[in-house]
Protein backbone atom coordinates (compact mmCIF):
# COMPACT_ATOMS: atom_id res chain seq x y z
CA UNK A 1 0.00 0.00 0.00
CA UNK A 2 1.53 3.01 -1.23
CA UNK A 3 0.59 6.62 1.21
CA UNK A 4 0.03 8.47 -2.12
CA UNK A 5 -3.04 8.57 -4.62
CA UNK A 6 -2.55 9.34 -7.99
CA UNK A 7 -5.34 11.88 -9.54
CA UNK A 8 -6.43 11.23 -12.74
CA UNK A 9 -3.71 11.30 -15.39
CA UNK A 10 -3.59 9.05 -18.40
CA UNK A 11 -4.26 5.38 -18.81
CA UNK A 12 -0.93 4.40 -20.87
CA UNK A 13 1.35 2.46 -18.80
CA UNK A 14 5.15 1.96 -18.65
CA UNK A 15 6.40 -1.52 -17.32
CA UNK A 16 9.61 -1.58 -15.08
CA UNK A 17 11.38 -4.35 -13.50
CA UNK A 18 11.93 -3.86 -9.61
CA UNK A 19 14.86 -5.79 -7.65
CA UNK A 20 12.95 -8.68 -9.86
CA UNK A 21 9.51 -7.61 -9.81
CA UNK A 22 7.04 -6.38 -12.22
CA UNK A 23 6.36 -2.71 -11.16
CA UNK A 24 3.93 -0.43 -13.43
CA UNK A 25 4.38 3.49 -14.11
CA UNK A 26 3.23 6.15 -16.29
CA UNK A 27 4.89 7.95 -18.51
CA UNK A 28 6.58 11.15 -17.15
CA UNK A 29 6.46 9.80 -13.76
CA UNK A 30 10.17 10.12 -12.59
CA UNK A 31 12.26 6.57 -11.32
CA UNK A 32 11.32 7.62 -7.74
CA UNK A 33 7.56 8.23 -7.81
CA UNK A 34 7.03 5.04 -9.47
CA UNK A 35 8.53 3.48 -6.74
CA UNK A 36 6.84 5.06 -4.00
CA UNK A 37 3.62 4.80 -5.89
CA UNK A 38 4.05 0.90 -6.03
CA UNK A 39 4.64 0.99 -1.85
CA UNK A 40 8.67 0.86 -1.82
CA UNK A 41 9.58 3.46 1.09
CA UNK A 42 13.48 2.62 1.09
CA UNK A 43 15.38 3.10 -1.76
CA UNK A 44 18.84 3.65 -0.57
CA UNK A 45 21.34 3.59 2.11
CA UNK A 46 22.61 6.37 4.54
CA UNK A 47 26.43 6.25 4.25
CA UNK A 48 27.19 7.26 7.46
CA UNK A 49 24.87 5.26 9.37
CA UNK A 50 23.41 2.19 6.66
CA UNK A 51 19.78 2.55 7.81
CA UNK A 52 17.61 2.97 4.98
CA UNK A 53 16.77 5.97 3.21
CA UNK A 54 13.39 7.50 1.59
CA UNK A 55 12.91 9.64 -1.45
CA UNK A 56 13.03 13.14 0.99
CA UNK A 57 12.60 16.08 -1.57
CA UNK A 58 12.18 14.72 -4.90
CA UNK A 59 14.31 17.37 -6.30
CA UNK A 60 17.48 16.03 -6.41
CA UNK A 61 18.96 17.47 -3.37
CA UNK A 62 19.15 15.05 -0.99
CA UNK A 63 20.41 11.83 -2.54
CA UNK A 64 17.97 9.88 -0.15
CA UNK A 65 17.06 8.04 -3.76
CA UNK A 66 20.06 6.45 -5.04
CA UNK A 67 19.53 3.41 -6.97
CA UNK A 68 21.43 1.40 -9.98
CA UNK A 69 19.00 1.98 -12.77
CA UNK A 70 19.93 0.45 -16.31
CA UNK A 71 23.09 -0.89 -14.85
CA UNK A 72 24.25 2.88 -13.76
CA UNK A 73 25.49 2.82 -9.77
CA UNK A 74 24.59 5.51 -7.77
CA UNK A 75 21.69 7.07 -9.84
CA UNK A 76 18.91 9.73 -8.33
CA UNK A 77 16.01 7.68 -9.37
CA UNK A 78 13.85 11.37 -8.54
CA UNK A 79 15.66 12.71 -11.58
CA UNK A 80 15.47 9.64 -13.60
CA UNK A 81 12.14 9.45 -15.94
CA UNK A 82 10.62 6.16 -16.49
CA UNK A 83 10.87 4.08 -19.56
CA UNK A 84 9.91 0.84 -20.57
CA UNK A 85 11.98 -1.86 -19.83
CA UNK A 86 13.92 -0.15 -17.22
CA UNK A 87 15.39 -2.44 -14.92
CA UNK A 88 15.97 -0.52 -11.00
CA UNK A 89 17.93 -2.08 -8.15
CA UNK A 90 16.97 -0.86 -5.14
CA UNK A 91 18.64 -0.83 -1.21
CA UNK A 92 16.94 -4.38 -1.48
CA UNK A 93 19.38 -5.55 -4.30
CA UNK A 94 22.49 -6.35 -3.10
CA UNK A 95 24.40 -5.74 -6.62
CA UNK A 96 23.01 -2.57 -5.73
CA UNK A 97 23.78 -1.87 -1.92
CA UNK A 98 27.53 -2.49 -2.99
CA UNK A 99 27.99 0.86 -5.36
CA UNK A 100 28.46 2.75 -2.01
Amino acid sequence: MSWFTRIGGSADRVHLVVDGRPVEARPGDSVATALIGAGYRSLARNPATGAPNAAHCLIGNCFGCLCRIDGRPQCQACLVPVADGMVVETVETPAAADDD
